[in-house]
């Protein structure tokens, strides 16, 4: 069985970019930053092996889907809505949506806002968080300051120039930095350098990234660039704004949390949110942590993954 590519217009009206492999449930895998579609290459043949129709977008302003140049297109009204219109155009009526990292906010929004259209959601690394009493970048500026990656993302031009003036290391460095294998934690981005530049270089690269991973990321964002995924984080505030309506309400489809007890976003504070997502994700069937794993969860841990997600797959 092979991962098949091909392009897909979404009724948001976005051409998107998938990879994907199987038949039967559909299921969307949603991936992160800095990521695409490759990602997922773990689990599209384990999901197809097990009878699921996996498919993994690069989502909007990634890669090969690429995407617009205003800022505030990147609202997670318009990611959610990229997901569900790729729903629709895969002729489907309903989905499990699996989101890592960026990619999981958007699916448990997805399974907030269309409920009717998600079956089940699982959500790796980044558990549900329950709209804040205020808006976001200014509480993060205030408890972290300015050099907290979210917040320096704020800023227009600079934060791209870190990844775009050395991909290959920008790669290296944020994927290694970010794992079991890294430091455990978020170094603040140094004055006057950038995101990609707060990561430690490796020695030696761990056991489940290779050259030829770093070499395929590379090579998928060349057409791209990284301004339309950086600006997913220029619309933090703005998508406070837009959720004011489901602020406080209940994920009630089925739920899944996957994380590494590594993983520098647990560190940063997302411990305290899982601790706590039974309160707003009410029909929540599992926790699952990954000792000694860092961010990349599916990537670092395939084997493992794959077998939560195929097991509440089967238990839907």
């Amino acid at each position: 069985m092979e991962i098949q590519h091909r392009f897909v217009e979404s009724t948001s009206g976005l051409r998107m970019h998938v990879a994907e492999a199987g038949e039967g449930p559909l299921v969307l895998l949603l991936h992160g930053f800095p990521e695409c579609w490759y990602s997922w290459r773990h689990q599209l043949i384990a999901l197809a092996e097990a009878g699921y129709h996996a498919v993994a977008p690069d989502q909007r302003g990634y890669a090969r889907t690429g995407g617009p140049a205003e800022v505030d297109q990147y609202t997670i009204h318009h990611l959610v809505g990229d997901a569900v219109g790729l729903i629709d155009a895969l002729g489907e009526e309903t989905a499990v949506v699996v989101g890592h990292d960026w990619g999981a906010p958007v699916a448990w929004h997805a399974a907030q806002f269309r409920p009717e259209r998600v079956r089940g959601v699982i959500g790796l690394s980044v558990p549900h968080r329950p709209r804040s009493s205020r808006p976001p970048v200014q509480a993060m500026r205030e408890m972290f300051g300015e050099s907290f990656y979210m917040v320096h993302f704020q800023q227009r031009d600079v934060p791209e120039a870190s990844f775009e003036s050395d991909p290959e290391g920008a790669f290296r460095r944020t994927l290694f930095g970010a794992s079991g294998d890294g430091p455990a934690a978020l170094p603040p981005v140094p004055e006057g350098g950038g995101f990609a530049d707060a990561a430690p270089e490796p020695e030696r690269l761990p056991g489940w990234l290779t050259r030829e991973d770093i070499a395929t990321y590379v090579a998928e964002y060349e057409g791209s660039g990284f301004s339309g995924p950086i600006n997913w984080y220029r619309n933090l505030d703005r998508n406070w704004e837009l959720t004011a309506a489901w602020h406080r309400a209940p994920v009630t489809p089925p739920a899944l949390y996957i994380g590494g007890d590594r993983d520098p976003v647990v560190a940063g504070g997302a411990r305290k949110a899982v601790d706590r997502l039974a309160d707003f994700v009410p029909n929540l069937r599992g926790t699952v942590w990954l000792s000694g794993c860092g961010h990349w969860t599916q990537q670092e841990r395939p084997a493992e993954v794959n077998d939560a997600m195929i097991g509440f797959l089967r238990g839907l």
